[in-house]
């Protein structure tokens, strides 16, 4: 959930030399003669690829492809759509090291994260292979005289998906398998900054055996973005990003008459108790928070620190933090990446700065090196986007850093006097996507489970995103529709139930009903 909006991109002028990064229309690799975007490796700032940038005419062409393919692949039995993904795990699973290493080159984040991102993804892939019996339907004998009932659910048709930078491989998966194996056929508007896993994960589902035209990738900005909501073979649209985003997709989306399950942004509170392990929770808030430069929608962005546990956890938390060994995602002793992009720096220090000004302690500060003070760099990679662990103490509400997504490597601590407090403080926040609560007291884990409200929650875990079965999703401002991500939800998401009942004429009454079937 990035904290971004959707602006038209900047772009470069057409240049032969990079690599271009294409469509995927109708089965094969599609390159436009229109704007170019520079994609570029944020550890170093070199040049990577280039994108090929779509419009109205990409998606419309991308739309068609999807439709003439949909009846299709909407009558295959649902056994032999399993097949198909089921070819395509396997693939993924021989090619996870290459994707992972795509990730890292574009979005900057540790091989080992990357390779944890594709594997979060292969399960939803593998969830998405029990798709025959996810689809079975009910069936009532006899529900009135010689009538049975049953229901059924079917595909939607077109559906389209438009994802963020910081999962180009897992978001995308929480959409496209279940999407497809439920009848459906698919395009995907991916993040322009790391676009480049959508077309490896399109060549290999061509190599599965998927219909061509059953998925494809538009590449592009708002324009795509706009496009996929205005156009009428489109019947649902799933997001994931900033909540203005996923508000403004959600609302665009329902004035189009489409279904929308819009993903937002998160403020995610860890609550530390007193009687918590203290070394436990400190290296769950440095994980949860500096992982993956904090670009994560399940990062801890605030811990609530509960009655005396700060004036023992801050120095703790200091020490770890000025210590993150931060570089090359493709190093292997990197801990920590660089941020994603030079605008996405600038905002996040500007959240640092503003934090100083509304009169938070900065313990520890990432704008400088954490021995020679100096601003912060990578030796031989200057040019990247590099910034180190912050962290706030003494953080209130009324705060812009504590109220707001910074979606960086920043940790602001609360200090409250008791769980009660806590409760209340997390409660009131708008943003309310994931939560943890680190205690040893069964009769506090168990009331903080219950009582708060937050879609997502951790006991004694730092970052509790779902099972692939289980699906993953926020509440208030975090999620716009009414259906989670993935799991038994995403199937219901992606098909529409239908009930039908039947009677043969041999079990027909004589003469005119005027009364509704009943169980008489």
């Amino acid at each position: 959930m990035a904290a971004t909006s959707l602006p038209s991109s900047s772009v470069t002028p057409r240049s032969a030399t990079p690599e271009l990064v294409p469509h995927w229309i109708g089965g094969q690799a599609v390159s436009t003669g229109g704007a170019r975007l520079t994609i570029v490796n944020p550890a170093s700032g070199a040049t990577l690829r280039e994108l090929a940038l779509g419009g109205v005419e990409e998606v419309s062409a991308a739309v068609a492809s999807a439709r003439s393919a949909w009846r299709g692949w909407a009558e295959t039995p649902p056994l032999r759509r399993a097949r198909v993904l089921a070819n395509f795990l396997t693939l993924l699973n021989e090619q996870r090291d290459t994707l992972a290493a795509l990730i890292t080159s574009e979005h900057g984040k540790v091989f080992s994260d990357a390779q944890g991102e594709v594997s979060r993804g292969i399960e939803i892939i593998e969830f998405a292979c029990g798709i025959p019996q996810l689809l079975k339907g009910a069936f009532t004998d006899q529900v009135s005289t010689g009538i049975d009932n049953w229901t059924l659910r079917q595909p939607l048709g077109v559906v389209a998906g438009i994802t963020p930078f910081n999962f180009p491989c897992m978001v995308p998966c929480w959409m496209f398998p279940l999407a497809i194996a439920c009848g459906n056929t698919f395009v995907l508007k991916p993040s322009e900054r790391d676009p480049s896993a959508s077309i490896l994960m399109a060549r290999l589902l061509e190599q599965a055996g998927l219909p061509a035209g059953v998925f494809n990738v538009v590449q592009g900005d708002k324009t795509a973005v706009d496009a996929l909501l205005d156009h009428p073979e489109v019947r649902a649209v799933s997001f994931v990003g900033s909540t203005p985003v996923a508000h403004y997709i959600a609302q665009r989306a329902a004035a189009a008459g489409k279904r929308a399950q819009a993903l937002g942004g998160a403020k995610n509170h860890m609550v530390v108790m007193p009687d918590a392990d203290l070394e436990q929770a400190a290296d769950a808030l440095i994980g949860s928070a500096y992982g993956s430069a904090g670009e994560r929608c399940m990062a801890v962005s605030v811990a609530v620190l509960v009655g005396n546990t700060a004036d023992t956890l801050i120095p703790k938390l200091a020490e770890r933090a000025r210590r993150l060994r931060i570089g090359d995602g493709m190093r292997q002793d990197a801990e920590m990446g660089p941020i994603v992009s030079k605008a996405a720096l600038e905002r996040i220090r500007g959240y640092i700065d503003d934090g100083v000004a509304s009169g938070a302690k900065l313990v520890v500060d990432g704008r400088r090196h954490p021995v020679s003070g100096a601003p912060f760099t990578v030796a031989g990679l200057e040019q990247g986007f590099w910034l180190g662990a912050t962290l706030f103490d003494h953080v209130t509400p009324q705060m812009r850093i504590y109220r707001e997504e910074i979606f960086g490597p920043v940790l602001a601590c609360v200090r409250v006097p008791d769980f009660a407090a806590a409760v209340e403080l997390v409660n009131a926040h708008t943003l309310a996507n994931g939560v943890a609560c680190y205690t040893r007291d069964g009769n506090i884990a168990r009331e903080f489970g219950r009582r708060i409200e937050v879609g997502m929650v951790g006991i004694n875990v730092p970052i509790p995103v779902p099972m692939a079965w289980h699906g993953f999703g926020g509440w208030k401002k975090s999620l716009f529709g009414d259906m989670h991500a993935y799991g038994e939800e995403g199937v219901r998401f992606y098909t529409r139930q239908k009930s039908i009942m039947q009677r043969w004429p041999e079990s027909t009454p004589k003469g005119a009903e005027f009364t509704m079937p009943t169980t008489k």
